[in-house]
């Protein structure tokens, strides 16, 4: 599979990327804290522990991609690819945590109103809004292909964003004092997390869930199946994903009286094969006087 070659392409130039963003993000951070504490910026020392978030979830990120690589071995016969399933899940956990906490800061902010140093605000964060440009560009191909790698870049992305939002509270302040609208900033990156983290994360737990893949639909392969003249049924049909580009079919399959059952069981791999890409595949074939009785099509 496609998804496949470009994982292994370059692995190694993909964890040298991952590194180079822990770096400047831990670098950031340290600044952000300093800067925040002396202007006295919520939002400043809100986007600093969220840089340090992004710094541990991409540390997370890079982990599970060098579990992820290992064979298949006794204690994990299916292999360690999940690893990677399991990072995204603790990434988007934590994401989704922050933005409660920065959402519980703004709004006693809101009642509250603090004096900010406006012109440190714009000139940290403007800094920041270039470092997590970079982080973003270094991961953000790799993004599109890993769910582990996505939560990791969704931290920074959210964090760019936080950024111009700061940018703009602090602007606000120094042209009008406007001092709400740093928890009003605090509270709308809050919201765009959880936004974000709370769509990603659904398909995250689908796949740890053994929930089947939203492409193909069981229906697809349940019809593809029945469409061969050599099955009379089918029965006991699971299908998952092992990892997240790895599609798994588990089935019971009642064979016309006559037919040849070593025929059929290789053609229905062959046909999952090329047009599903399910290469993992294992029947069961029953004879009719042997096929089970008032059992159901899905699951067990």
């Amino acid at each position: 599979m496609p998804h496949d070659h470009h994982h292994h392409l370059d692995a190694k130039a993909g964890d040298r990327r991952v590194w180079w963003a822990v770096g400047v993000n831990l670098g950031l951070t340290l600044v952000q804290l300093v800067a925040g504490v002396f202007s006295g910026s919520l939002a400043l020392i809100a986007d600093a522990i969220h840089n340090l978030s992004d710094a541990l979830s991409l540390v997370i990120a890079l982990a599970a991609r060098r579990i992820s690589r290992r064979p298949a071995d006794a204690a994990m016969t299916f292999g360690y690819g999940r690893a990677e399933v399991v990072a995204a899940l603790v990434n988007y956990t934590t994401l989704i945590v922050i933005a409660f906490y920065l959402a519980a800061e703004g709004v006693q902010r809101l009642f509250a109103p603090q004096q900010v140093e406006g012109w440190t605000v714009v000139i940290v964060a403007a800094i920041a809004l270039a470092i997590d440009a970079i982080t973003a560009a270094l991961v953000f191909a790799m993004s599109r292909e890993s769910v582990n790698i996505r939560a990791a870049f969704l931290h920074n992305l959210a964090d760019a964003l936080g950024s111009v939002a700061v940018i703009v509270a602090g602007t606000l302040i120094l042209l009008y004092d406007w001092r709400l609208a740093d928890p009003i900033v605090t509270l709308l990156i809050a919201l765009y997390i959880l936004w974000h983290a709370g769509t990603e994360v659904g398909p995250v737990i689908r796949i740890l869930m053994m929930g089947s893949p939203s492409s193909p639909l069981v229906s697809e392969v349940l019809e593809a199946l029945r469409a061969d003249p050599g099955v009379a049924g089918i029965h006991h049909l699971h299908l998952w994903r092992m990892q997240e580009h790895d599609t798994a079919l588990e089935a019971h399959v009642v064979v016309v009286d006559g037919a040849s059952a070593e025929a059929l069981r290789a053609r229905l791999k062959q046909m999952l094969a090329q047009r599903f890409s399910i290469r993992h595949s294992v029947m069961e074939i029953e004879s009719a006087e042997a096929a089970c009785h008032d059992v159901p099509v899905i699951g067990h």
